[in-house]
């Protein structure tokens, strides 16, 4: 049986007073792609949700040792700077895979990274403030366009509440 995948997509920047209800909002995301039978986590585990998701992952690993998180890097030198900080290099450790776009950064390495855990998946949730710009949305455009499963965690101020529903929970 093929494993089901599901990878996060979201902004680095998410305000402070709202980090903790991203978190809890990850958090029941993955635990109903867990009752829904996913195994793999993929994150290209850039600053803010990507990092959020894995840490909730590693934590829901105690209870669900079948998890497998995995790493999706875009070139080799961000492992090294992953590895530098003592948090990343755990949340790191605590992969069962670690994937590695291309050897060197180029202007397009993010969204091959971002395009990558799209295909590879089939559910993508994305933590995502409504803006129209960056790879978040992209990300979104991809899960659209390969026809993905996508479930919106709205958050941030830039969030147009007329938006709040699009795509959200589409298959």
């Amino acid at each position: 049986m093929e494993e089901k995948t599901c990878c996060v997509t979201g902004h680095r920047d998410i305000p402070d007073e709202q980090i903790d209800a991203v978190k809890y909002a990850l958090r029941r995301e993955i635990v109903k792609a867990v009752s829904d039978g996913y195994t793999g986590f993929m994150t290209g585990f850039a600053n803010g949700a990507d990092q959020y998701f894995a840490e909730v992952v590693v934590i829901l690993q105690k209870d669900f040792p079948e998890l497998r998180l995995i790493a999706v890097l875009p070139y080799w030198k961000r492992m090294d700077s992953l590895c530098q900080k003592e948090h990343t290099n755990a949340l790191l450790d605590a992969c069962a895979e670690v994937i590695v776009i291309q050897d060197e950064y180029r202007p397009n390495v993010y969204a091959k990274r971002n395009r990558y855990m799209v295909e590879h998946s089939d559910r993508v949730i994305a933590v995502y403030d409504g803006r129209e710009k960056g790879g978040t949305v992209k990300t979104i455009r991809f899960a659209h366009q390969f026809r993905k499963e996508l479930r919106e965690i709205p958050v941030g101020l830039n969030l147009d509440k007329s938006r709040i529903n699009l795509g959200q929970n589409r298959k």
